[in-house]
């Protein structure tokens, strides 16, 4: 597993195949896809940074990279894509191989270029949309954590507001002498046109004729502008006291009924407002939501309480009635944030759904933040908002008007992307005809991505058979070039470039040559995001039976046994954990969507899309982590035996932290010795935990939720779902842990029943 860590931390880039499937066919045998995970930004301290533009072949338009092959005398370099002979520009005149220019160095494979004067002059831009439908309770904790964010705004963003619940108000912060805002009905979607009529935006000068050109800000004058729009520097006083006067919806609500919330018309009239004012700009739409839309185009339930808000079974029966109206209406503002460059960030807290499902594609696409938490008072919410807008050490690096595109040797083609992006619908010969995710394109928006933002590729392999293997050794490399072009958060536009040559293998005896290059890791965290793209898109899907079908083909292709003979397979240690983490994908709430709300799970499949292997990989199967008087903290199995009257376990699911004290350690917490003097030991072991998990808190977007509870009390549960059942109710022995109440199969059957179906 280390070298594959090792080439992620040179080039950002997680393959599930190392060594590469040569043929279609091979590539199809092998179950899991040719595929990348690739996190376009990720900071690396030693990767230099050009101040000239790349130099490109005139073919394909690759950029010079390590893997092309220079003629020093000729001055001519040939691509390893399509082989075109392309001549050195003049200023390259003196290379030499011992005069190279860093992007020819072999060790950097990911280089990026900063063109000078290509920075872009508009400042960041965040519109900050409130709900105001919500309890007096709500609102204090929304206006406290709010004006602390506007305190960490960078001095040069321009801010709006607009706060909606039965009706939307737009703020004009600009217009000092008293607050001032325009009103509209939630019920009516606005076109652009309308809007920019009824904010009086050509009130002084008239509209320039439908000639000029769109992005030169529909003609807006920059006064007109900075009557919504203001500089954080100049407006803190004034949005702040808006903040201070702003209380809950004033209309009344009948008792059998719900608050009215026009989430989507808000929604709609910021993207419309921005892409008036600052079109290709850095734009961010900040939307903070605390209850169920139940007006406009996006409703995602009727106001009567008696109509309850959709669950998992209505959407596969096709019987929520507002769900499809509201999709095609997201996917309609979706597709205008793309094509205005801007992205929708949403904060959803509430007891109830608020319509995450139904939001889900617009946030995506646009590669827009997600955080969902119970209350806007909650630890989750308040600290996830503050991480947004710090800076230093810790800040998430958010970058804008990313564009992505691919370049890959001729006997690869791309099915598409699943992560946060929108095509661009750049055809070409790259495109495969089978599309998953965002597909048929080799260029791709990312309108909004941070650091840790990583795509899952997929490839797919078209050469069909291999005419003579004396050729294989010459020319088996494959070539991948990722291109991200976006604007760095200091304002200047970057190319970073991403170059990966992978050995393919084909015919007989390549089986032995495609284990070495299996990463386990990278291939389940593939799978988990395949599985929950089929289960969106594909009626009748059965994801159980899909991964299991999958990993038994995977076992009986790369496993070593005799036929029919179960107690004779074995697993090379490069395929030895992949059973594991598909036994926790199947159990993991990506699948087992039963006790989740369509929210809860549209919030972890987003998050699921967007985050590395090594944090995917939490979220499938977590860790856990032992700590006792007798031995140092110490890694313990994910299974019912690790829990002991005497330990403490810390459980990271990557969304929840759980710090689970046994009862023993529980009864001398609550008799208070970690109090005494002389259990200063029993005080450092209480505080050992709660030390660990501060530290992965601090590391990570959203903020985790941290559970602090005992042996047999009620908040174990969240420990108790994700251990291995190999104790329960119904078994014969007890070793001493804990038994967990349910008919869940457990690894050790599961592992039984793989063994048997893979050597038939």
């Amino acid at each position: 597993m280390a070298e594959f860590l090792e080439l992620e931390a040179q080039d950002g880039v997680r393959m599930a195949w190392n060594v590469v499937p040569g043929t279609k066919q091979e590539a199809g045998n092998c179950v899991v896809p040719v595929s990348a995970i690739y996190t376009p930004i990720k900071p690396f301290p030693n990767m230099p940074l050009l101040p000239y533009a790349p130099l490109r072949c005139r073919n394909c338009r690759s950029v010079l990279n390590p893997f092309s092959i220079v003629d020093f005398a000729a001055k001519i370099w040939i691509c390893p894509f399509c082989f075109q002979r392309n001549h050195f520009p003049p200023h390259y005149a003196s290379i030499s191989d011992e005069n190279l220019p860093a992007e020819l160095f072999p060790q950097y494979t990911t280089i990026e270029y900063q063109s000078p004067g290509e920075g872009s002059s508009l400042p960041p831009v965040f519109m900050f949309v409130l709900d105001t439908s919500i309890i007096e309770e709500e609102m204090t904790f929304l206006k406290s954590a709010l004006s602390q964010a506007i305190g960490l705004l960078p001095e040069n963003s321009l801010v709006g507001l607009i706060t909606f619940g039965t009706l939307v108000h737009v703020h004009e912060l600009g217009f000092g002498t008293m607050p001032k805002t325009y009103v509209f009905k939630g019920s009516k979607d606005v076109s652009k046109d309308q809007l920019l009529e009824q904010m009086s935006f050509f009130l002084n000068k008239p509209r320039p004729a439908t000639g000029v050109i769109a992005g030169a800000r529909d003609g807006l004058s920059s006064e007109s502008i900075s009557r919504f729009l203001l500089p954080a520097s100049e407006c803190e006083f004034a949005l702040n006291s808006v903040l201070e006067e702003l209380s809950k919806d004033p209309w009344p609500v009948p008792v059998e009924q719900r608050a009215t919330r026009c989430t989507s018309t808000a929604l709609s009239i910021a993207a419309s407002l921005l892409g008036a004012c600052v079109p290709g700009s850095g734009a961010r739409i900040m939307a903070f939501i605390g209850g169920p839309s139940t007006e406009g185009p996006g409703a995602i339930v009727s106001k009567n309480l008696s109509e309850p808000i959709r669950s998992h079974k209505d959407l596969d029966k096709d019987s929520a009635l507002h769900y499809h109206k509201a999709v095609k209406f997201y996917e309609a503002l979706a597709k205008q944030l793309v094509h205005q460059g801007h992205v929708l960030d949403l904060f959803a807290c509430a007891l109830d759904q608020v319509g995450v499902a139904e939001l889900k594609v617009a946030v995506e696409r646009t590669g827009g933040l997600v955080v969902l938490a119970e209350s806007f008072g909650h630890s989750v919410f308040k600290d996830s908002l503050k991480r947004v807008f710090q800076s230093g050490d810790k800040d998430l690096g958010l970058s804008s008007n990313g564009i992505f595109e691919i370049n890959c040797s001729k006997d690869i083609k791309v099915q598409g992307i699943l992560g946060p992006c929108a095509s661009l619908e750049k055809k070409g010969p790259l495109c495969s005809d089978t599309i998953v995710g965002q597909g048929s394109t080799s260029a791709w928006k990312m309108c909004g991505l941070d650091q840790s933002t990583s795509l899952c590729l997929i490839f797919e392999i078209v050469k069909k058979d291999i005419p003579d293997t004396t050729v294989q050794s010459t020319g088996n490399q494959f070539y991948f070039q990722f291109l991200t072009y976006y604007q760095h958060s200091s304002g200047e536009m970057r190319l970073r470039v991403t170059t990966l040559s992978r050995r393919w293998v084909a015919g007989p005896g390549s089986v032995q040559d495609l284990i070495p290059g299996f990463d386990q890791e990278a291939a389940a965290v593939v799978m988990a995001r395949l599985v929950s793209f089929k289960m969106e898109i594909e009626a009748e899907f059965d994801p159980i039976r899909w991964l299991d079908k999958a990993l038994i083909h995977i076992c009986s292709r790369f496993g070593n046994y005799q036929k029919e003979s179960p107690s004779s397979f074995s697993l090379s240690p490069r395929f030895s954990i992949f059973p594991q983490f598909i036994f926790n994908l199947r159990r993991s709430q990506f699948v087992q969507v039963f006790n989740n709300s369509p929210d809860e799970t549209a919030y972890f499949r987003m998050i699921l899309n967007r985050e590395n292997v090594t944090n995917s990989v939490v979220m499938i199967q977590p860790s856990l982590i032992s700590y006792s008087f007798q031995s140092a903290p110490e890694p313990a199995l994910l299974d019912v035996a690790s829990i002991a009257a005497d330990k403490i376990l810390l459980l990271d699911s990557y969304f929840t932290i759980v710090i689970f004290h046994g009862s023993t350690i529980a009864q001398w917490r609550k008799a208070g010795y970690h109090n005494q003097p002389e259990h200063q030991t029993f005080a450092q072991l209480l505080q050992a935990p709660r030390d660990d998990a501060d530290a992965i808190i601090k590391e990570r977007f959203p903020v985790p939720r941290l559970v602090i509870c005992d042996q047999h009390g009620s908040q174990a549960r969240f420990l108790l779902a994700k251990l291995n059942p190999s104790a329960t109710y119904n078994s014969d022995s007890h070793s001493g842990g804990d038994i967990i109440f349910t008919d869940d199969v457990s690894f050790e059957v599961f592992l039984d029943h793989l063994q048997r179906l893979a050597v038939q």
